[in-house]
């Protein structure tokens, strides 16, 4: 069992930056693939972006290339998401994901909000 919880949300002005934390329970965290997700209202939830075990490879939805950054400290049991030159269409709720494998998810967060005002 994997327990993640999400930090680092907030209301920010269009062009700034914010850094989203997710920390992991359990000794296991290195065994799995990490992700980023994000729902906004009314919308699905959308893929942004995921992190093999040792960090050594990223994959990123396309239309977050540039701007998102994922990354993971497995001595912190944790995985960020640097997000820079927000939008408000960047306003959301942001998940992390736990998987096994990178195409599905185990384990889920309670989410963080993040609110870009224009």
């Amino acid at each position: 069992q994997v327990q993640l919880v999400e930090s680092g949300g907030g209301l920010v002005q269009a062009g700034d930056s914010l850094r989203l934390s997710c920390v992991a329970s359990g000794r296991t965290f290195s065994s799995y693939y990490m992700g980023w997700f994000r729902q906004a209202p009314g919308k699905e939830r959308e893929f942004l972006a995921r992190i093999i075990m040792n960090g050594g490879s990223t994959y990123y939805a396309d239309a977050m290339k540039g701007r998102f950054t994922i990354s993971r400290d497995n001595a912190k049991n944790t995985v960020y998401l640097q997000m820079n030159s927000l939008k408000p269409e960047d306003t959301a709720v942001y998940y992390c994901a736990a998987g096994r494998r990178g195409s599905s998810w185990e384990y889920w967060g309670q989410g963080t909000q993040v609110t870009v005002s224009s």
